[in-house]
């Protein structure tokens, strides 16, 4: 079993085991014998943090010609690389590949499968991806870049200036990029067990026999899935009525389906009153409408959100002011100290890798060359990478309406998209909201085996102003099953035949006649 010090600062988690792949991976994004270099007299951007946001922040002023140094304190490439996106569907594709080996014969008439996989392979697998992959965000590729590397704590000691160790850098320009961690909810003996969280799950090298999840979101679901696939007794524990409740309750439908075909036991509308050792594992007692039994499990994944990595950094001696959310940012990231600006999670309530990349991007034009760019104006998607996919961008039919725009809405189900019956995954739907009388669109949401590769179709016709009537008027190859865009705007064209343009058709046809 994996204990997590959340708070530690010099928490290297996904370092273990340290196997060839994992000495591979410190080797490229915290090397042991890396020497920071001497300070710059002065900085044109100094970057706090080595995630996405710092990365791409770093890499694109260095390749602009600024002066810009980066300072880490434990591994480059961040929560993405290390403990996220990289090794998380890394183990969502073995699972999914598992699967389907399982029901081919069902499904498709395919070979028996018997037996069981070996969990162990499935994780080295992804530690020797995840080091493969490392090499882009490794010390000595930005060094290469022209960009100046600091491995250690970095601290505010002035409006202009940080300190790393004896080195003091001093900025014309600075970019808070620390990102987030695992928030721990305030459930009575959870600080006396040893529980993983998103930092440590992907250290396992052993199948959890009995595998209790904290939390019904992204993460909750998708590690629930996963080692259900695996082989795991799964339990999840949330104490809404519903899974991912931020997403289309059609949607959540779907997903809870999902799920409970595949073995995981759902306890939804729950409150986890306290947790506790036992000579049985781990021991929840789990409360609904006033009673209910305890659960036991082997090993306790928390996943019940994320809170900003803002301590130690001296953010009150450069007059940047913070809250429980994080740094304080304006539409154009930046802080309350004019100088210096914050992207990413630890500045962002949406907290994704490409949103990370993107607010980057608004930080290098604002803080290097007087931009005005606005992050209100970033039309930013994201996917709960379940299967099926749970897709979304925009505004919720909900939101929109709260915001005093009148809502069509508009769904076709997969059960309509020949290629998506072909495949057998017709479990799902495209659904589109736009503003009344108009077609153009103010959000959508996919649920689709591939939702997230699909969902960027719906974002570039946002971006570009497109309505969705244009989807009719795009070929998409036949049979896929991105030919539902086709279709929803057939869907829409349809219900613009009005009974007066009706009557007018009617006329035209009889004159044509």
């Amino acid at each position: 079993m994996s204990e997590t010090n959340m708070d530690s600062p010099t928490h290297l988690g996904p370092l273990q085991p340290l196997d060839e792949h994992n000495r591979r991976l410190r080797d490229h994004v915290h090397p042991v014998d890396w020497q920071n270099p001497p300070a710059a007299q002065r900085y044109h951007l100094v970057v706090i943090g080595g995630g996405t946001a710092g990365l791409v922040s770093a890499a694109g002023a260095a390749g602009l010609g600024a002066r810009v140094a980066l300072v880490e304190r434990e591994l480059l490439g961040g929560d993405c690389l290390n403990v996220g996106c990289v090794p998380s569907k890394g183990l969502l594709s073995a699972a999914r590949a598992w699967q389907e080996s399982r029901e081919a014969e069902s499904r498709f008439a395919g070979p028996s499968v018997a037996g069981e996989g070996d969990f162990a392979d499935v994780m080295e697998r992804m530690r020797r991806l995840r080091a493969d992959i490392s090499h882009v965000d490794s010390a000595q590729r930005f060094r290469d870049l022209g960009v100046d590397v600091f491995l250690g704590d970095a601290r505010f000691v002035a409006a202009d200036a940080v300190e790393v160790g004896q080195e003091r850098l001093i900025f014309r320009r600075a970019v808070i990029a620390t990102g987030g961690r695992a928030a721990a909810p305030p459930i009575p003996g959870l600080d006396k067990v040893p529980y993983l969280t998103n930092e440590s799950i992907f250290s396992l090298t052993e199948l959890p026999r009995r595998l209790g999840i904290i939390g019904g979101g992204p993460i909750g679901c998708e590690m629930a899935q996963a080692f259900a696939r695996f082989g795991s007794e799964v339990h999840l524990f949330e104490h809404s009525e519903r899974l991912l409740s931020r997403e289309d309750p059609d949607a959540s439908s779907i997903v809870e389906k999902s799920l409970r075909d595949d073995g995981v036991h759902l306890h939804l509308g729950v409150e986890v009153k306290s947790v506790e050792s036992s000579a049985d594992g781990i021991q929840l007692r789990v409360e609904k409408d006033g009673g209910g039994p305890a659960a036991s499990c082997d090993h306790l994944l928390v996943a019940v959100g994320r809170k900003p990595n803002i301590d130690g950094l001296g953010l009150e001696a450069a007059g940047v002011e913070s809250g429980r959310h994080g740094v304080e940012v304006n539409d154009r990231l930046q802080t309350t100290n004019p100088s210096i600006f914050a992207a990413g999670d630890v500045a962002s309530r949406y907290q994704f890798t490409h949103t990370a990349d993107a607010q980057a991007r608004i930080v290098l034009q604002n803080a290097l060359f007087f931009g005005r760019k606005k992050t209100s104006d970033l039309i930013i998607p994201w996917t709960t990478y379940t299967s099926p996919e749970v897709a979304h961008v925009g505004l919720t039919a909900e939101e929109a309406t709260a915001e005093g725009a009148a809502v069509e809405t508009f769904t076709i189900p997969f059960d309509d998209v020949d290629r998506a019956r072909l495949d057998g995954q017709t479990e799902g739907f495209l659904r589109v909201y736009v503003k009344r009388g108009s077609d153009r669109i103010l959000g959508g949401t996919l649920v689709a085996a591939h939702a997230g590769d699909m969902i960027g179709i719906l974002s570039y016709a946002m971006r570009q102003g497109l309505g969705l009537s244009s989807f009719a008027e795009t070929i998409f190859p036949y049979p896929t099953q991105g030919e539902v865009f086709r279709k929803i705007g057939d869907l829409y064209n349809r219900g613009r035949l009005t009974p007066r343009i009706r009557t007018f058709f009617d006329l035209w046809f009889r004159i044509f006649d």
